[in-house]
């Protein structure tokens, strides 16, 4: 069947991509009104890899998948703005345990009731339009291309 909306003529990473960008650009619009406009999308990624017992500065760069230096980058400006602290680690040795402050997981509440609310809001236009949130066809793209091995988000935008 023939439609008149170009998008549906798109090719699937586009659309993909695309619409993780539009839904991310909304959430972060939507923290910045929050009070949060001095974070961006990469920091969010380090509080999910931090939230809970912490990480070193070299695990986080390995999920991330970025550089050490980077990481020490992105972990200095996080401590210098109070949202994550090193500790020595229970291990010992020189390695430092980066954990999250109460400032982060202030963040981290805020950020998951926006993300539930902008979902919620999302869900309700799509099922008004006789539509669902693509969440099993999303799903199953990742379970054909991945299989069991699931890769971490990581920024790649």
């Amino acid at each position: 069947m023939e439609t008149n909306e170009p998008l549906e003529r798109t090719e699937l990473t586009f659309l993909l991509g695309m619409a993780f960008q539009v839904v991310l650009s909304e959430f972060v619009s939507r923290l910045d009104a929050a009070g949060y406009a001095d974070l961006r999308p990469m920091h969010g990624l380090v509080f999910q890899v931090l939230h809970g017992d912490g990480a070193t500065s070299s695990e986080l760069a390995e999920r991330l998948g970025v550089t050490k230096q980077a990481a020490g980058q992105i972990l200095d400006d996080l401590e210098k703005r109070g949202y994550v602290e090193r500790r020595p680690h229970p291990a010992g040795g020189r390695r430092k345990l980066v954990v999250l402050t109460p400032k982060a997981t202030d963040h981290l509440a805020v950020a998951g009731r926006i993300l539930h609310q902008l979902e919620a809001q999302l869900t309700k236009r799509l099922h008004e339009a006789g539509l669902e949130v693509p969440r099993a066809e999303l799903a199953a793209i990742i379970r054909t291309l991945a299989g069991d091995s699931i890769p971490p988000l990581r920024p790649v935008w």
